[in-house]
């Protein structure tokens, strides 16, 4: 099994990681925790308050309580593990540690999140501290969270806090995953898996955010002394079809390499071990080009066009220093619902539960589709949610009629998030779009239709126009309540159908 301290550290302040509030930091600050690099002892270095330490260190406590500090991820995702490094904290160290976390949105303000109403779940048990150690910790949550709040009993210091996991974007809040996006980006979900060496720089620094700084900020190799050359395995962070390429060498002016190839495959469930053997079909990105020295290499004619793919491969001969890579994917239809999905599925359930209602109103739909995740696929979505419709019951059905407002009435119904009214605007776009007749009929034919029936009018109107409407309704109001409630259930869940696609939708 995979060490968890190989993933992302969501929590690096090169990712946008920050401690954003601690209730004591008297001895050293809080941001220390998140610092690059190892921590740092200084022998015979003091402040006005005590010792020099490298880490966020609170006074002693002398009233009941614990130390606190709050860690906005600077991606969110699921949490694998977590590492609360006390190194040079020998007598000085907590005893105790626990972790909650979050999925408050990342731009929330600190008193939010802080606030009594947050959702917060617990990742990690009260647990013991060593002094001057790694304390490695492994984490069972399948959900994903922006926030992490470290309780330290009852006080002490810590030198680094590493959180390790798997990048889950928010693409709703970061903008939409159409048109060309870089899925090799660690922010967009991309991971360097595996490299031929690391002597220089670390792997990940590849795909880092933004412009490399120097060179110990890129991924360089040793200098080869014998034949072969020296790769790259990056898994793209969704199934995309590449569409341009940058390949930066900043920074190395007499330890570039001298030509480099990129390679891709179409395999998602391919193992580590197939990656770096022979189990996958790598195949001609980009042929065997020059580079040059600190130089931002672009291509996009010369990408041979090899469809949807899921990892890249560079080589670079014989060896050293590439600052950043950058592979500008275009995602299909398909692509992004894995996107969407990929979010639903690792939703706490209380905010699952929220955004399902904005889908439909049935209480036991909606605790039956909570039950039934985590989906894995687009198609087992849809059909997770007519098995759970179809186990409903006509109270089900007037419980989710009651969350629709009438066809052609601007007013919301009641309790409806802002989600749902845009939706719903959109639905019955046709009907805002009629003329003072067209209206003035539509209100007439849903009082019909709700003295004779006794719901509002429920009709999947994304498309049809306000007479479209009307006929319908006309027609309708010719059936059997019987029959025109089963109808009605049936309209239901076509809109319920449109709305978990629009929920998937980056």
């Amino acid at each position: 099994m995979t060490d968890f301290r190989d993933l992302v550290d969501l929590a690096s302040s090169r990712l946008g990681g920050a401690v954003m509030w601690a209730n004591d930091e008297y001895f050293a600050e809080k941001e220390n925790m998140l610092k690059p690099g190892k921590p740092e002892w200084r022998e015979h270095e003091y402040t006005d308050r005590g010792k020099w330490m490298d880490g966020w260190e609170s006074r002693r406590k002398r009233v009941p309580g614990n130390d606190q500090a709050l860690v906005r991820l600077g991606v969110p995702g699921v949490i694998r593990g977590v590492v609360v490094d006390t190194a040079f904290f020998r007598g000085n160290h907590p005893s105790h540690c626990a972790i909650w976390a979050c999925d408050a949105p990342s731009d929330a303000r600190v008193e939010d999140v802080l606030a009594d109403e947050a959702r917060w779940v617990q990742v990690l048990p009260k647990s013991e501290l060593k002094g001057d150690t790694q304390n490695v910790f492994a984490v069972s949550c399948p959900w994903a969270f922006a926030w992490v709040h470290l309780d330290i009993f009852p006080d002490g210091g810590v030198a680094r806090f590493r959180v390790h996991g798997e990048v889950v974007p928010d693409w709703k809040r970061i903008g939409h995953a159409r048109g060309e996006v870089d899925l090799a980006a660690i922010e967009h979900g991309g991971d360097a898996l595996a490299c031929s060496d690391t002597f220089f720089g670390e792997r990940k620094n590849l795909i880092m955010p933004g412009r490399a700084k120097n060179p110990s900020d890129a991924w360089e190799t040793r200098r080869r002394r014998g034949p072969g050359h020296d790769w790259n395995i990056l898994r793209l962070g969704a199934t995309g079809t590449v569409r341009r390429v940058e390949i930066d060498t900043s920074h190395f002016k007499g330890n570039h390499p001298d030509t480099c190839t990129l390679e891709a495959c179409h395999a998602p469930d391919a193992t580590l071990e197939a990656l770096t053997g022979d189990g996958v079909a790598w195949r001609p990105l980009l042929e065997q080009t020059k580079l040059q020295a600190h130089t931002r290499h672009l291509f996009e004619a010369e990408l041979a066009a090899l469809g949807p793919v899921t990892h890249v491969r560079l080589c670079v001969f014989p060896d050293g220093g590439v600052s950043r890579l950058r592979v500008h994917c275009e995602l299909d239809r398909d692509a992004r619902l894995a996107l969407g999905l990929r979010r639903l599925d690792t939703l706490p359930p209380r905010s699952a539960e929220a955004v399902l209602r904005t889908c439909c109103g049935s209480a036991r739909w909606v605790r039956g589709m909570l039950d039934a995740r985590p989906f894995g696929t687009a198609s087992a979505l849809m059909e997770a949610a007519a098995a759970q419709w179809a186990a409903t019951a006509p109270e089900d059905w007037h419980e989710a009629f009651r969350s629709h407002p009438r066809i052609g009435e601007s007013k919301a119904a009641a309790g409806q998030t802002t989600t749902e009214k845009r939706w719903s605007s959109q639905e019955q776009s046709g009907a805002a779009q009629a003329d003072a007749e067209a209206r003035a009929a539509l209100a007439e034919v849903n009082r019909a239709y709700e003295a004779r029936f006794g719901f509002i009018y429920i009709v999947c109107a994304t498309g049809r126009s306000a007479g479209e409407l009307l006929d319908i309704a006309r027609e309708r109001l010719r059936n059997e309540p019987d029959d025109e409630l089963r109808v009605a259930a049936g309209e239901q869940f076509k809109i319920t159908r449109l709305r978990l696609e629009k929920l998937l939708e980056p």
